[in-house]
């Protein structure tokens, strides 16, 4: 009897490690892609391929994907043809500058954050390239490093820009409306139902001030806002992009001044 159960078991035994051994023969094990996670396009606009070369390395680097032009017409060529996120300019270029080729990008339509490079270091040349539209800039010689951070920044501003906005509002026979709208997704702002044309910094200027109607901010304040902590300008760089807003918004309603000057302090949106 007990020689039997044995046997038995035994049996019982052999049988389930032969299915078990079916089993694995059986399984088939399937690896999913891993998601593929699109690489920020950079266009670099710089005819000294050795200045290029370290760009490309140190944006490459970091999960970039930088592509490499050294000339204004090719260049605008492709930014019409293809998408990119992120532009970094030469001022001095072999066929026209860099000024030029940002105001016809911004002509076309485009709004991508651009980063101008420049051997001088002229407050003139600062003040023309924010004031059409450019995000930042560096002076040569440059730590790559540095320049990579900077577009870290800026594209993390861009980002965060969307963020709801709650607009000022007043009080009119119709009931209470809003004097300037943010419509974060088109990255445009209206007055009184007038789409405002900004530049970027303009935009974004105007869009903090709006967060907090009647709050001074500082110099500082604003432009560590609106560019980076680490910004080369002084503080009263900002006071080229107020006074440009200014302009702009006086051409819709010229009695009234929205942005007050706090002497020694700052600015606020008043309404």
């Amino acid at each position: 009897m007990f020689i039997a159960l044995s046997i038995l078991f035994f049996e019982n035994l052999a049988k389930q490690r032969e299915n078990a051994s079916y089993l694995c023969r059986s399984i088939t094990v399937i690896t999913l892609p891993e998601a593929k996670t699109q690489k920020p396009r950079i266009l670099i606009v710089e005819d000294e391929k050795e200045i290029a070369d370290t760009l490309i390395y140190a944006l490459s680097s970091e999960g970039f994907e930088p592509t490499w032009l050294s000339r204004s017409q090719p260049a605008l060529k492709e930014l019409a043809e293809k998408s990119y996120d992120f532009g970094i300019f030469d001022i001095g270029l072999p066929d026209g500058n860099g000024f030029e080729l940002l105001k016809k990008l911004r002509a076309s339509g485009s709004d991508i954050p651009v980063l101008f490079l420049t051997a001088r270091n002229e407050e003139i040349d600062r003040i023309v390239g924010l004031e059409i539209g450019a995000d930042d800039y560096v002076v040569k010689p440059f730590s790559p490093r540095e320049v990579v951070a900077r577009v870290k920044v800026i594209l993390k501003r861009v980002a965060t820009t969307s963020a709801s906005i709650s607009a000022p509002t007043e009080q009119t026979s119709e009931g209470i409306k809003p004097i300037f709208e943010h419509r974060p997704e088109q990255r445009t702002i209206f007055y009184q139902h007038i789409a405002l044309d900004l530049t970027r910094a303009e935009y974004a200027l105007l869009a903090y001030l709006m967060e907090q109607p009647g709050r001074v901010f500082s110099r500082r304040q604003l432009i560590e806002a609106i560019w980076s902590n680490n910004h080369p300008s002084d503080d009263r760089a900002i006071d080229t992009h107020i006074k440009t807003l200014r302009s702009k918004l006086k051409t819709q309603n010229p009695h009234q001044e929205f942005i007050t000057t706090h002497r020694g302090f700052g600015y606020s949106l008043t309404v």
